[in-house]
């Protein structure tokens, strides 16, 4: 309806240009907003204020010419002038009984649009080290990616999918020398396992395979490993420390210790055993969670292919590096950061933030149209960094969106489920999974804003009342179903034309509150497309059951005249299309039974 009101205002700006009241003004997009209140009409527009300067004459005045040469529409009742020259449109009740048809013809593509004109959009998402299994943090990333990926491509962009593999660089070796400590365990060795280790049971277990597959043969004495090392830093249970060591520098030199006593052959395959086999496990539970992508980028690729190196030659030409105490740095305070960063160490290795500038300016060279990356809500500060670095090297900043996501919070019998990460004590996302299963699941991740921190409660997930708000929504597309198997229960049938010929018989308040949500879902879906926004999506659904399940709960649906049963059953089964539109997006699925 939106873009039908928009069609006819610019008809009348059309005419209004030939009779020279609009000579020589470009047109504006035309803004359409539904109206909070119904009593100023169901929709408004600002249009005669945004134009009333360049037509030379009063915001009111231009409205009454701009009404005066509006189309004849069968969906508009009247138009009213507002206040200082808003438009409002009252609509027939055809009008919103019409999108009924239109939802029964549509089907799974009533919403969609072309608003995005095919532009290629590249969203990376999740792309967590591959240092253990995917928590319950990294779930609400997967969630939020994956459905601002759907919303996107729902409204017309081309969009690919993209995790990005941190398969080099410093965690992934502490990875690899803590596998290969818990092996020396394993083989009975004994010795104080480094506080800036992965800590696991994961960790174990593939120490446990190393063994299964080589036995004893990567064995080294403890007293050999841990000689002449620099000192761990060692803390109590409440975090005092009782050894002030440095654990950066003692997981380092474990590291190089590793390197040196198993040879490159050996600590390569070691290395090569945590990573596949955790990558193995994160694609598997991303899979299983609804989560598929078009590529898993490695991050090795660009070290291969030099070009961190090249990258970080083309920003020294710019003139944004400088060397300092033997490190390269990027003046990254030039664009806003709150102080300059390295890109690579006095070492000669490159830092994390030289191979994230390499990757974006890869994505900018695949010929991406426009970039967006989901991080954690801890990268805020990461942002204007990269941004800077991409302006730098001469790519348009403006080009890539960067979406923060903030932490989930769990909750059992209403108290907060303790995580550390650190200890290796979290909750998985696949354990999340198996206890409130995928739709809750995913539905919980992307109710709330991304900025805002999400209270995550596992017993209203798993509870099947109308407070646990998938279990609502899920409920009204089954009372359709179940309204379709009564309907052959009665031995009755349904005549899908005649209900089509009859919609004007849906004038109960109920059915007209419902036609009116129904009608809203083109509208949210743009807007939680183009904001980033799922959370839109996921309250609107919530709305739509509300309306469906009052309306059933007050009328029957299954009634002896004919004429009016076959419209309340077009209406209803409208109602569950658009509820299995939105629940697709969202990557939950839509029951039958329940």
């Amino acid at each position: 309806m939106k873009t039908h009101l928009q069609t006819l205002i610019n008809q009348a700006l059309q005419h209004l240009q030939t009779e020279g009241v609009l000579t020589g003004v470009e047109l504006p997009a035309i803004p359409v907003e539904r109206s909070r209140d119904r009593t100023h009409g169901d929709f408004a527009s600002s249009i005669a204020l945004a134009l009333a300067k360049a037509a030379r004459c009063k915001p009111r005045d231009l409205a009454d010419r701009i009404v005066a040469a509006l189309p004849a529409s069968g969906r508009i009742v009247k138009v009213e002038i507002a206040g200082p020259g808003f438009i409002n449109f009252f609509l027939t009740p055809g009008a919103y009984q019409a999108v009924v048809a239109e939802i029964l013809d549509q089907g799974e593509t009533f919403g969609r649009s072309a608003l995005g004109g095919g532009q290629r959009v590249q969203v990376e998402f999740v792309s967590a080290n591959p240092t253990g299994p995917l928590h319950v943090g990294h779930g609400r990333g997967a969630a939020f990616g994956a459905t601002v990926a759907n919303l996107l491509e729902a409204v017309g962009y081309q969009i690919h999918r993209e995790y990005y593999v941190n398969d080099a660089g410093r965690q992934m070796n502490i990875l690899a020398a803590s596998v290969w400590l818990r092996y020396l365990e394993h083989c009975g060795e004994q010795f104080p396992f480094p506080s800036n280790g992965y800590r696991g049971g994961y960790v174990r277990d593939l120490a446990a395979r190393l063994y299964a597959e080589h036995g004893s043969a990567y064995v080294a004495p403890a007293a050999e490993v841990f000689r002449d090392l620099p000192q761990d830093e060692i803390r109590d249970e409440a975090g005092e420390a009782i050894l002030a060591g440095d654990k950066e520098a003692h997981i380092d030199a474990l590291v190089d210790r590793a390197r040196a006593r198993l040879g490159d052959h050996r600590y390569r395959y070691v290395f090569e055993l945590g990573l596949n086999n955790i990558l193995d496990d994160i694609r598997d539970d991303l899979r299983e969670f609804g989560v598929v992508y078009e590529e898993w980028y490695s991050e090795r690729t660009l070290e291969e292919r030099g070009a961190v190196n090249k990258t970080i030659q083309r920003l020294r030409e710019t003139g944004q590096i400088y060397e300092q105490d033997g490190a390269l740095w990027f003046r990254s305070t030039a664009f806003g950061d709150e102080k300059d960063r390295v890109v690579q160490r006095e070492n000669g290795q490159t830092t994390y933030f030289a191979s994230d500038i390499a990757y974006h300016l890869e994505k900018f060279e695949r010929g991406f149209d426009r970039v967006i990356d989901v991080w954690g809500a801890d990268h805020h500060g990461y942002v204007p960094r990269v941004k800077g670095a991409l302006q730098a090297l001469g790519a348009h900043p403006g080009r890539l969106d960067v979406l923060l996501v903030q932490f989930a919070i769990l909750y059992r019998n209403g108290e907060r489920v303790q995580m550390s990460t650190r200890s290796g004590d979290f909750v998985t996302l696949r354990e999340l999974r198996h206890e409130v299963g995928n739709d809750a699941a995913r539905f919980f991740y992307v109710m709330r804003k991304s900025e805002q921190h999400l209270d995550f409660d596992l017993d209203l997930a798993k509870s099947q009342s109308k407070d646990n708000p998938v279990y609502y929504i899920q409920y009204a597309y089954a009372r359709v179903c179940s309204v379709l198997r009564q309907l052959r229960e009665k031995n009755l049938s349904r005549d899908e034309q005649r209900g089509r010929d009859h919609l004007a018989l849906l004038t109960e308040p109920h059915e007209e509150a419902l036609l009116i949500a129904l009608a809203r879902y083109p509208e949210v879906l743009e807007t939680a497309a183009l904001n980033h926004e799922p959370h839109q999506l996921a309250q609107y659904l919530r709305e739509l059951a509300n309306a469906f399940h009052t309306y059933y709960n007050e009328h029957r649906v299954l009634v002896s005249d004919d004429a009016l049963r076959d419209a309340r059953l077009n209406l209803s089964l409208a109602t569950r299309q658009v509820i299995q539109n939105g629940l697709h997006l969202l990557g939950v699925s839509a029951p039958e039974v329940m």
